[in-house]
């Protein structure tokens, strides 16, 4: 069995087959070839015939006593010419009655192919060295085969679960112990897993590391291409696997064929992915689990610009994401979109600090509402926000602008950008909401209503107060003649014991049913 200090590889190098009890005991010294002691050995072959290139595949290990090469010059030449014709990995030459010295012929030929070429000094059973290198080799074959098809049972179970991206990609980063990315073509990141603060390190260099492809995979930097019929949309990155290149090729292509799989079987769309990355990012900001200032290099390597930028956050409910990031690509604007709870969706604007963010807000609020065909749409949007740190606060603002106005009676003469100094007293009860001091008093002031079982009542009143009092607004909002209209105030009040045209009295009932439509929202 492999240990843990020894990396899982299917094939060992010539490095480390020299490095064995076994091979040491021969006392090996390499005379040719030192600078290419890390080739793969693929298996080990005993051979003694002069034409031994013509029987091998390439990755061997040769070992031989060199007795039908002795007192010809030429064969010995010819013999590690044909050796490194057939790219194998290197030649072990057993010193003894056929070479008592290393053969200058065969180290300068060796030299010159850059073959290795190793002499033993002690006599050493060829038999002993084949059988530990073999099963060595068999046995890190089959592991690395065990690996992959756990691997493959893992992710193909949590796809058949039904599980969401990202515990696909946590379950790749568990077996792969190194951060993994999904990047879509741009390389811009979809979603990470692992360790977060070698997520971190990773995400924070993600400029330059796409710039310069991430290095190559001898560096750890193992890719896999994304995409099916004849598509290409993204790539998985294993960032810095610290096993072997084989076995780390192996993981990427085992976790590309799972994460192709999740995405036709109803897993989502790239796009889809992107969508799930903003999301998670902006509700993170949002929670404040995680400080602004450690989710800046997960917003650049989104995509994101964040240097000398202004913010803008904002909320818009019942359109769609994919709506709002039409509309964002449209107008060539830098942002994020995600969907939050309740149909609403935030939208984080990037702008360059000398854009007007005022008119491009409302340009956005008009395109918005020229795409979706709504000619209310309301958008609640915070102040700019210059600093990253600040955004956070910013979307708590749009979120509480947006909600303010959830009602749909709220927004008959709001702007269509709305924004804090725009919900007034709205606003206000909308934080105070869950006070139970303003819940026993929303109760109390309506309870005449609300035990009753005529909720028309109710909406009438709600559009009353809304309007201003406006009679004629109200009876031709709730289609009635105003007469009738009357005869329904007259039975609010009845039942409220209180007198509409009184302003004081009229207020309280309002701030009691705007307190009431909070809590029930």
């Amino acid at each position: 069995m492999t240990t843990a200090s020894e990396p899982l590889e299917p094939v060992l190098s010539v490095r480390q087959v020299l490095a064995l009890e076994r091979v040491l005991a021969g006392e090996p010294e390499v005379v040719a070839g030192a600078a290419q002691l890390d080739r793969p050995v693929r298996w080990v072959h005993v051979a003694e015939a002069a034409d031994v290139g013509v029987m091998l595949t390439g990755g061997e290990m040769v070992l031989t006593t060199g007795v039908l090469l002795a007192g010809d010059e030429d064969k010995q030449t010819e013999y590690i010419r044909s050796l490194y014709r057939a790219e194998a990995a290197a030649v072990v030459l057993g010193l003894g009655r056929a070479f008592p010295a290393p053969p200058d012929v065969m180290r300068r030929a060796a030299e010159r192919c850059g073959l290795p070429l190793v002499v033993l000094h002690r006599p050493f059973p060829f038999a002993e060295l084949t059988e530990e290198v073999q099963s060595r080799l068999v046995r890190r074959k089959f592991a690395a085969v065990s690996l992959s098809e756990a691997v493959r049972t893992a992710l193909t179970a949590l796809i058949t679960a039904g599980a969401p991206l990202q515990s696909l990609l946590d379950e790749i980063a568990a077996h792969s112990a190194c951060p993994v990315v999904v990047t879509n073509l741009a390389h811009r990141v979809l979603a990470t897993a692992g360790e977060r603060p070698a997520v971190d390190d990773v995400l924070r260099d993600w400029e330059r590391i796409a710039r310069q492809a991430g290095g190559t995979e001898g560096d750890g930097w193992i890719r896999a291409e994304l995409g099916g019929r004849g598509q290409r949309w993204g790539q998985i990155v294993l960032c810095g696997y610290r096993g072997g290149t084989a076995v780390g090729r192996l993981l990427a292509d085992r976790a590309a064929e799972a994460l192709v799989l999740h995405r036709m079987l109803g897993g989502g769309s790239a796009r889809s992915w992107e969508e799930q990355s903003a999301q998670r990012l902006l509700t993170d900001l949002v929670s404040g689990a995680v400080p602004a200032r450690q989710l800046l290099p997960r917003a650049r390597a989104a995509g994101l610009p964040v240097n000398r930028r202004t913010f803008v956050p904002l909320v818009v409910r019942d359109v769609t994401p994919a709506g709002l990031d039409r509309v964002l690509r449209m107008l060539g604007l830098a942002g994020l979109v995600a969907e939050l709870a309740d149909g609403a969706t935030a939208v984080l604007l990037s702008l360059a600090r000398d854009q007007d963010a005022d008119a491009l807000t409302a340009h956005f609020a008009a395109r918005l509402r020229s795409e979706s065909g709504r000619t209310r749409t309301v958008v609640a949007a915070a102040g700019p926000r210059t600093g990253w740190d600040e955004v956070p606060a910013g979307l708590h603002e749009a979120q509480h602008v947006a909600d303010a106005v959830a009602d749909s009676s709220a927004a008959l003469d709001l702007p269509d950008v709305v924004r804090l100094r725009d919900v007034h007293l709205r606003g206000l009860i909308r934080l105070l909401r869950d006070d139970p001091q303003v819940q026993s008093f929303a109760e109390r002031e309506l309870d005449g209503l609300l035990c009753g079982t005529d909720r028309d009542l109710l909406n009438v009143l709600r559009t009353y107060l809304a309007t201003g009092r406006n009679k004629s607004r109200t009876a031709q909002l709730h289609h009635v003649s105003r007469p009738a209209l009357y005869r329904r105030l007259e039975a609010i009040q009845a039942r409220l014991g209180v007198d509409l045209d009184d302003f004081e009295q009229a207020a309280s009932v309002h701030i009691a049913l705007l307190a009431h439509d909070a809590q029930q929202s």
